[in-house]
Parts: structure tokens; C-alpha cells; sequence
């Protein structure tokens, strides 16, 4: 659809369009980020939200089976025969007694966004499922991302689906799960490892792209961001069309963030909902340059003109003190993230706000939600922390209706989770100590016994 879809960039004294079928990783005028954008009015949009339920009798159709491709009216960028999917979204929205009680919200207020269930384990097939797709309108045969693990397994495991495409991984030195390491490799994805965290990978990933003319998969890639916005069309159909008051969301490189804001703003605008949620991103302690430059230092949207010298000179400072991200909840363990400006715009549009947790709040909320029979990865668990944490602020009230996106599932990295619950003494310290954790709160650790049967018998009539 060259006529109605068209890449913007997002700076207000730029806005420079370029088509649809252009690979651009920023604008090539300004170096902003890119939007996808549409011409609303010559489009067919649905006249509500439920009318999408229709398609619930035609899951037969792939498109209507994914998640994502079954709201294609509000990302309406490629044409039907150019979208790739691998049945991605099939996710829960999930009510929590347990996390409710300690989140300290009323009953029936609270709801888990559980976008582990997706085929690669994490949310980003939501975005990859866009960015393939727009791979697929312009031939791409070679694709690129750099990880912190959840975004190497998701685009290894397309391509190797699709078949025909190969999928080159960047990632830092010690600076992933084997969880999701074991993904991208087992998906035949080739590796590279560099010296350097996150976010040395992701300026050299960039590099490479251009100069070799490779697809890039990061959520820099306004079409990822597009497949993103469809988690919240699902939070949406989980809620009977009817918006919630909070959505609370782990803030790492800020795709999702980002793509929620423009998600609520688009259905806004289109008059398909009445009010927009605020949206929460939660920061770690270890990896907190958004809350860093928006509570500290007063950095926001202003209508698309940021002051790029607060970002310039916080950034400066990282640099000479040597700081680099430090966080267990590795998948947010990021210190410049590349949808900043896109995560301040939905900061403005949704009257949203930052805050940042300790790792240890961080596993202890990760325990709290596996106690309510859900497993999700260290990361995931920043949204409940940071629920928790607003609630305990008076920022979100006990009658509120909250969403927190569980991005993640557990056995992404059960290092984390085996070492909270059984990890004592020595071992405890040498796994957790650099990151603050103290004290595993809700400890469920293996009960040891003789190979007995009375002494067996003993510890199950006391357990």
C-alpha cells in the first residue's frame, strides 16, 4: 500500500517521509528515529474493536490465527501475500489472586500479560513478525540483530522457519542466558560474540548492517515496533475492549514501551477507544538511564523536541566513569536505548511515569508470580515489582485496573530462579552479591533426606 503507508521521521522540525519499501534504520537526513505512518482516512479501519472478534471463527486463515496479522487493519504496511508468520500472539491475559494481594490491589484488579507463551519464548515475535514481513517486501536474504538473548532466539527461529535466510547474532561477552543462547543456536543462527556489553554489539550490529547491506531486526526497525503494538490489542480483547487504568512494562532498549504509546495514541485517534491508559516503565537500579534522565534530570518529549544535551552529557558521564548496565534481569540490562525518544513520547501521550526496583525486589516479585503457577524471566518480574512499588507510592490506586506485561518465560533463564530458591551460604553470595540480593524472601529450597522411607515419610507430614 505505497499510498497510504510511508516511514516518518519522528523529529518535528524534520518529519521527512520516505516509502514504505525503503530499508532505513533512522532518518537519513536528521539521524532520528523512523515511525511507520499511515493515511487513516483513505484506509478501512474497523468501527470497533469487536468487530475483530469475527475472526475468531476463521483461525484457519494464518492470518487470522496469529495474534498479531489478525489486527492488520491497524498496522496496515504490507500487503496480505508479503506477511510472514509462525502463528505468533497466542498469549494470556491472566488474573492473579496471589500477585494481586501482593501488589496491593482490590480483587479482580490485577492482570498478567503473559507473553511467554509465544513460540521463541518471549514477546519479541510480536515484532519480529512485522519485521519479516517488511524483510519479505524488499528481498532481504540476510538478517541481523544484536541480543541480550530474547531477540537473537525470536529472529533465529523465523528464519529458520522461513528457510533460505541467514541469521548473524551480536552479542557482548558473557552477556546472555544459555537459555536463549541455546535458542539462537539451535536455530542455526551464526554468532558473534564480541568483547563488550549490549550495547558496544548494538552500535557495531548498525555498522555492519550498512555497510554490508544487511536486514537489521532491532526495534531501531519501525516495522518490529509495529507487530509490538498488537500486545496491547490482545490486553484490550482480554478486557472486553475496555482500556485499563495502568499498563507496567519492563524498560530495557524501550520497543515496547514505545509501542504501546503508539498503539493507545493510533486507537485514540481513530476513535476506537475513549481514554489512554498510562503507561509505567520500570527501570533496574542497574540499568536505569531512562529513569535516570527523565526523574533526575527532567528530560521529556516537548512535543518532539528533546534536549538532546541532557541525553549527550548523561552519556558523556557513563563513559568516564566506566559504568557499564548491571543487572540480573539481563534481557533490560541496557544503558542506551535505542526507542529513548519513542519511550518519552509515550511518557507525554499516556501521562505516564518511571521508576526503577532493585534486583531484589525484582526476584522477589519473580517468586510471587511463580507462586501463582506462572514462570516468567528475571526481567518480566520488574513490572510486578514495579506495580508493587507505585501502589506502595499511592501512584496507582487499590481500585485501579492494572495490566503488567510479563515479557518473558521462565526457562529462559532458570539459572536465576534455581540459585534464588536453593542457592545458601557461599553459593548464595558468589551468585547474587554483586547484584544487592541479600535475602531470598520467599525461598522454597529441596528438603534433603536419607534414602529412608520413615525419615521420607516424616518430612512429607511436616511439609
Amino acid at each position: 500500500m505505497p499510498d497510504l503507508a510511508w516511514q516518518q521521521c519522528i523529529n518535528p522540525k524534520c518529519r521527512a517521509t520516505y516509502d514504505v519499501g525503503e530499508v532505513l534504520h533512522q532518518c537519513p537526513q536528521c539521524g532520528n528515529l523512523l515511525d511507520a505512518a499511515y493515511d487513516w482516512e483513505h484506509l478501512p479501519v474497523p468501527k470497533s474493536l469487536a468487530d475483530f472478534e469475527q475472526r475468531w471463527s476463521t483461525r484457519r486463515n494464518p492470518l487470522d490465527f496469529s495474534g498479531v496479522w489478525r489486527f492488520r487493519e491497524l498496522m496496515p504496511f504490507a500487503p496480505a501475500e508479503k506477511v510472514v508468520s509462525i502463528g505468533e500472539g497466542q498469549t494470556q491475559l491472566r488474573p492473579s489472586p496471589t500477585v494481586e494481594e501482593y501488589v496491593g490491589l482490590q480483587t479482580g484488579r490485577l492482570h498478567l500479560q503473559y507473553e511467554g507463551m509465544n513460540f521463541s519464548g518471549s514477546f519479541k515475535d510480536n515484532g519480529m513478525t512485522g519485521a519479516f514481513t517488511h524483510a519479505n517486501m524488499v528481498g532481504a536474504r540476510r538478517v541481523a540483530c544484536a541480543s541480550t538473548g530474547n531477540t537473537s532466539a525470536s529472529m533465529a527461529s523465523f528464519a529458520a522457519a522461513l528457510g533460505g535466510i541467514k541469521a548473524l547474532v551480536f552479542i557482548g561477552s558473557g552477556k546472555i542466558a544459555f537459555g536463549k543462547l541455546s535458542q539462537a543456536l539451535d536455530y542455526g543462527g551464526v554468532t558473534i560474540q564480541i568483547e563488550g556489553d549490549f550495547d558496544d554489539a548494538m552500535e557495531r550490529v548498525q555498522q555492519v548492517s550498512r555497510q554490508m547491506n544487511i536486514y537489521l531486526m532491532n526495534s531501531l526497525n519501525p516495522f518490529r515496533l509495529e507487530g509490538q503494538k498488537a500486545i496491547m490489542y490482545r490486553v484490550l480483547e482480554g478486557l472486553a475492549w475496555q482500556p485499563p487504568d495502568w499498563v507496567v512494562v519492563p524498560g530495557g532498549n524501550l520497543g515496547n514501551s514505545s509501542a504501546f504509546g503508539k498503539a493507545f495514541a493510533e486507537l485514540k485517534q481513530l476513535g476506537l477507544i475513549g481514554r489512554i491508559p498510562h503507561v509505567a516503565i520500570i527501570n533496574s537500579t542497574g540499568a536505569r538511564t531512562l529513569s535516570a534522565l527523565v526523574n533526575d534530570r527532567g528530560l521529556e518529549w516537548n512535543d518532539g523536541n528533546v534536549d538532546d544535551t541532557i541525553i549527550d552529557e548523561y552519556y558523556a558521564e557513563l563513559d568516564k566513569k566506566g559504568i557499564r548496565a548491571v543487572t540480573l534481569a539481563s534481557a533490560i540490562e541496557i544503558n542506551r536505548p535505542v526507542n529513548l525518544k519513542k519511550a518519552l513520547r509515550t511518557l507525554a501521550v499516556t501521562s505516564g511515569v518511571v521508576r526503577e526496583v532493585t534486583d531484589e525486589q525484582i526476584v522477589d516479585a519473580k517468586a510471587m508470580i511463580g507462586r501463582a503457577g506462572i514462570g516468567c524471566e528475571p526481567a518480566s518480574a520488574a513490572s510486578v515489582a514495579g506495580a508493587r512499588k507505585l501502589r506502595e507510592e499511592g501512584v496507582i490506586a487499590a481500585d485501579d485496573t492494572v495490566v503488567c506485561v510479563l515479557t518473558g518465560h521462565q526457562l529462559k533463564d532458570p539459572n536465576v530462579t534455581v540459585n534464588y530458591h536453593s542457592a545458601q551460604g557461599e553459593a548464595f553470595r558468589a551468585a547474587f552479591d554483586k547484584y544487592g540480593v541479600k535475602n531470598a524472601a520467599f525461598r522454597n529450597a529441596p528438603i534433603k533426606t536419607r534414602n529412608d522411607l520413615n525419615d521420607i515419610l516424616a518430612v512429607v507430614e511436616q511439609s
